[in-house]
C-alpha cells in the first residue's frame, strides 16, 4: 500500500532502459510454410490462366503414303508420342501444351519435327496464327526400297521408266517408292514389260523374269541338198536343217551354184514352227553381158522387148535363144544363143549404119555447121549421115542462129537450105504483121526505121496557112517497132471495160450506137481502158496506176496505150518521103468524101459546115466507114477526134531532136488529135492540129497502140 500511494503521491517516471549485452539473444518471429505454398500456388494458376488465354488450338495430322498408294496417319497426342502403325513422333520446340488430339500454343512461328520408322524425317516450321482453330497437316515421304531383278535368261537388259540400269540379275537396287515401269529386253527374245509397285520404307522385294523367245523353228529341205539357207541375205545353216527365225516378215532363201536361188517370204509367229518341206532348185540362167555400137539399141528377146544396150539378159540354160538388137538409122542385128546353166557371157555388137545423104545450101558461106552438137564444116555441103533424127545447126556472129531437125533417108538425097538473118532481119520476122486484141480489135505493126521518114519536124511552119501557136516546129525520130489500132475504140468495146457507158446523143442524133466510135470519155479512161485489156491479155500494164487514177507510165512495158503523139502524126502524115498537110493532099477544101467532117447535114447541129462537102453523117460514123490512108489506118483525120498518150505542152522553139518521145510522166491536161464530126474549118482540119483537154467531150475518142518489143 505504501508503493501506491507514494505513486499517488509523486510523478510517474520512466523506468530505465538498458541494452542487452552485444551477445544476447533478440526476439524470434515465426515462419509460416503453407503461407508460402499458396502464394507459389497463385503466381502458377495466373500464368497458367494468361498462357490459356492466349494460347490457341491446333490440331497436327501426319499423313504417310506408303509405295503401295495405302495412307497411315495419326494425330498428335498430349505427350507428343508415336502415331498410328507409323509410330510417328512430332517435337515442337517451344511452350506447347497438349490437350487431348490437339496442341495448346501460342501464336508464332516455331520449328517442328515429325519422323517415323521407314520415312525420311520432315523438318519444318509451325506458323501459328490469332485463329481460335487451326490444323496442319504433315506429310512424310517414304524412304527407297530395295529391288532384286533376275531373269531368264541372264544378262537380260533393265529398263526402269524408259532408264537402262544394266544387265540382270540386279540385287538391292535403290528405287523410290510407288508405281514403276519395268521393262527387260535380250536379242532373239520378246520384250518382258510389268508395272510394279515399290513399297519403300526400305522393304526388299524381289521380281523374276521370264523372257520368251522372240523365234520360230522352221524346218526345210532341198533337192538337191546342200543349198545355203538364207534369213535376209544372211547365210545361217545348209539343207536339211531347222532354223530359228525371228517373229515377222521375213525372207528365206536358198543359195546353191548352178542354181537359181529359191526366195519366199514368211510371215513368222514366234513359237509357231513351220515345214517347208523339200524345195526343188531349178538349173540357174545364163546371164549375157550385152552391149552395142552405137549404145541405145533396143533389144528382144524371143521376140519380147527387154530394153536398151548396154544391158544384162537372163537365158534359159541350155536352150537356144534368139537375140534381136534395132536401133534408127541401123541395119537390124540377130543372133542365136545358148548358155548353159549359171554360165556368164558377154557380147558386143557394132551396128551397121543405114546412111541418106543431105546436101545444105548454106548462106553465108563462111557459116559454121554443126551436127549433133560437132562442127563438120562451113557452109554448104553434102553430108552421109544414118537414118534416125538429126540436129543440124548453122550460125555465124552477127546473124540469127538457124536450127531444123532432119531424118535422112536412106537411097534418098535431100536438100536444105539456110538462108541466115541479120539479128535484127531475124527478129523482125518473128513478129505478127498484124494482132488481134481479146476484144476483136486489129492492130497492124509499124517499123519506122524502114521509113525515110523515120526522123522527121512535128508542128507547121508559121507562114502555113491556118497554123495555130501550139504547132511549134521540133524535131523528133522513131526508133521502135509499135502495133496501131486500124480504127477507133468502138462503143461495144469499150462497153466490154464499163459495161453503163453511154456516148450521149446531140439533137437527137445518137452517138451511142455499137459501131460507132466511143465518145465522152476522160484521157484517165481511156487510159485504163488500156491497162484493164492488158489484164485481160496477160500483158504488163503499161500505165501506173494507184487507187484508181493513172499517175504515171512504165516506157519498158509491152501492155496497151494509147498511141504517142510523135507515133500518130507519123501514122496519119508520112506519105512517102513528105508530111500530108490534110489527109486528102495539099489543096483545101476537099473536092470528094474522105473523112467525117461537119458536112451541109451538120448545119443545125454545128452551126458551122464545110460549104459544099457532103459526107452522109450529121454526127459520128460507124468506124472505117471511109478509105483507110496509105498505112491502112482508118479515120486518122475524121469522125471523133483522138487522145494520145502525151501530157500537153508546147515546146520551146529550137529544141534539139528526140527519139520515141513520150512526154512528161503526169500533168493536168493531154494532147488531143485530128479533126472530128463537128469541125470545118481549115485550121482544124489540118493533120498537124493540135487540141488539148482531160475531161470527157462527145467528139474525142481514141484508138490503143502498143510497143512490138
Amino acid at each position: 500500500m505504501s508503493d501506491t500511494s507514494g505513486a499517488r503521491d509523486g510523478a510517474i517516471t520512466p523506468a530505465a532502459f538498458e541494452p542487452l549485452s552485444p551477445g544476447a539473444p533478440g526476439p524470434q518471429r515465426r515462419h509460416h510454410p503453407l503461407r508460402w505454398l499458396l502464394l507459389g500456388l497463385g503466381l502458377l494458376f495466373a500464368l497458367l490462366m494468361a498462357f490459356l488465354l492466349s494460347a490457341r488450338s491446333v490440331l497436327i495430322s501426319v499423313d504417310a503414303k506408303g509405295a503401295a498408294g495405302t495412307d497411315a496417319s495419326s494425330d498428335a497426342s498430349s505427350d507428343a508420342s508415336s502415331h498410328a502403325s507409323l509410330d510417328a513422333r512430332i517435337d515442337i520446340d517451344g511452350l506447347h501444351l497438349p490437350f487431348g488430339e490437339r496442341v495448346l500454343i501460342r501464336p508464332g512461328s516455331y520449328p517442328l519435327s515429325a519422323s517415323a520408322t521407314g520415312y525420311a524425317p520432315l523438318q519444318t516450321r509451325l506458323e501459328v496464327t490469332d485463329d481460335d482453330s487451326q490444323q496442319v497437316l504433315l506429310t512424310l515421304t517414304p524412304l527407297p526400297g530395295r529391288l532384286d531383278i533376275s531373269a531368264e535368261p541372264a544378262g537380260a537388259r533393265v529398263l526402269l521408266d524408259g532408264e537402262a540400269l544394266g544387265n540382270a540379275p540386279l540385287n538391292n537396287l535403290e528405287v523410290a517408292a510407288g508405281p514403276h515401269t519395268l521393262r527387260l529386253e535380250a536379242p532373239r527374245y520378246q520384250s518382258w514389260e510389268r508395272e510394279i509397285d515399290v513399297t519403300g520404307r526400305e522393304q526388299r522385294q524381289q521380281v523374276q523374269a521370264q523372257l520368251l523367245p522372240a523365234w520360230a523353228e522352221i524346218s526345210l529341205a532341198s533337192n538337191p541338198a546342200g543349198a545355203t539357207v538364207l534369213v535376209d541375205g544372211e547365210a545361217v545353216a545348209t539343207t536339211p536343217a531347222v532354223v530359228e527365225v525371228l517373229q515377222g516378215e521375213q525372207r528365206l532363201g536358198l543359195s546353191l551354184a548352178g542354181f537359181a536361188t529359191w526366195q519366199q517370204t514368211l510371215e513368222v509367229v514366234a513359237g509357231q514352227p513351220q515345214d517347208l518341206g523339200n524345195i526343188t532348185l531349178t538349173p540357174a540362167a545364163g546371164v549375157l553381158q550385152l552391149s552395142s555400137s552405137p549404145s541405145g539399141a533396143n533389144v528382144t528377146l524371143e521376140g519380147e522387148y527387154q530394153g536398151q544396150t548396154p544391158l544384162t539378159l537372163e537365158l534359159a540354160p541350155g536352150v537356144a535363144q534368139r537375140i534381136q538388137l534395132s536401133r534408127p538409122g541401123y541395119r537390124r542385128h540377130s543372133e542365136s544363143l545358148t548358155l548353159a546353166a549359171g554360165e556368164q557371157d558377154e557380147r558386143h555388137v557394132r551396128l551397121s549404119a543405114q546412111l541418106g545423104e543431105l546436101r545444105l545450101a548454106v548462106s553465108p558461106p563462111e557459116a559454121t555447121v554443126k551436127v549433133n552438137g560437132k562442127v563438120v564444116g562451113q557452109g554448104s555441103q553434102t553430108l552421109s549421115l544414118p537414118a534416125f533424127e538429126h540436129r543440124i545447126e548453122v550460125s555465124l556472129p552477127g546473124y540469127a542462129t538457124v536450127v531444123r531437125r532432119v531424118t535422112p533417108r536412106s537411097g534418098i538425097e535431100q536438100q536444105l537450105e539456110f538462108a541466115l538473118q541479120t539479128q535484127e532481119a531475124a527478129k523482125l520476122a518473128k513478129l505478127t504483121p498484124q494482132i488481134t486484141t481479146a476484144l476483136g480489135q486489129t492492130l497492124k505493126l509499124f517499123i519506122p526505121g524502114d521509113s525515110p521518114l523515120k526522123e522527121f519536124t512535128l508542128g507547121a511552119s508559121r507562114r502555113e496557112s491556118g497554123r495555130r501557136a501550139n504547132e511549134v516546129l521540133r524535131p523528133v525520130a522513131l526508133q521502135r517497132m509499135f502495133y496501131l489500132q486500124t480504127t477507133e475504140v468502138t462503143n461495144a468495146q469499150f462497153r466490154q471495160f464499163q459495161a453503163n457507158h453511154n456516148s450521149g446523143q446531140v439533137e437527137g442524133n445518137s452517138l451511142n450506137r455499137e459501131h460507132q466510135p466511143v465518145a465522152a470519155v476522160s484521157w484517165q479512161q481511156a487510159a485504163q481502158f488500156c491497162n484493164w485489156l492488158s489484164r485481160k491479155e496477160g500483158l504488163e500494164p503499161f500505165y501506173r496506176q494507184e487507187q484508181g487514177i493513172v499517175t504515171g507510165f512504165n516506157p519498158n512495158a509491152l501492155g496497151y496505150r494509147l498511141p504517142s503523139e510523135t507515133e500518130w502524126a507519123w501514122a496519119a502524115r508520112a506519105e512517102g518521103e513528105s508530111l500530108l498537110k490534110f489527109p486528102w493532099g495539099e489543096t483545101f477544101p476537099p473536092t470528094e468524101p474522105v473523112e467525117n467532117y461537119a458536112d451541109n447535114t451538120s448545119a443545125y447541129v454545128t452551126g458551122r459546115i464545110l460549104n459544099g462537102y457532103t459526107d452522109g453523117y450529121v454526127v459520128s460514123a460507124p468506124v472505117a466507114s471511109f478509105k483507110p490512108n496509105s498505112k491502112g489506118l482508118y479515120d486518122m483525120g475524121g469522125n471523133v477526134a483522138e487522145w494520145v498518150h502525151d501530157v500537153y505542152t508546147i515546146p520551146p522553139a529550137n529544141a534539139g531532136r528526140e527519139t520515141d518521145p513520150l512526154g512528161a510522166q503526169s500533168g493536168d491536161n493531154f494532147v488531143i488529135r485530128g479533126a472530128s464530126w463537128s469541125l470545118s474549118k481549115l485550121a482544124e482540119l489540118r493533120l498537124s492540129y493540135r487540141d488539148y483537154g482531160q475531161a470527157a467531150r462527145d467528139d474525142v475518142g481514141f484508138r490503143i497502140a502498143r510497143y512490138a518489143e
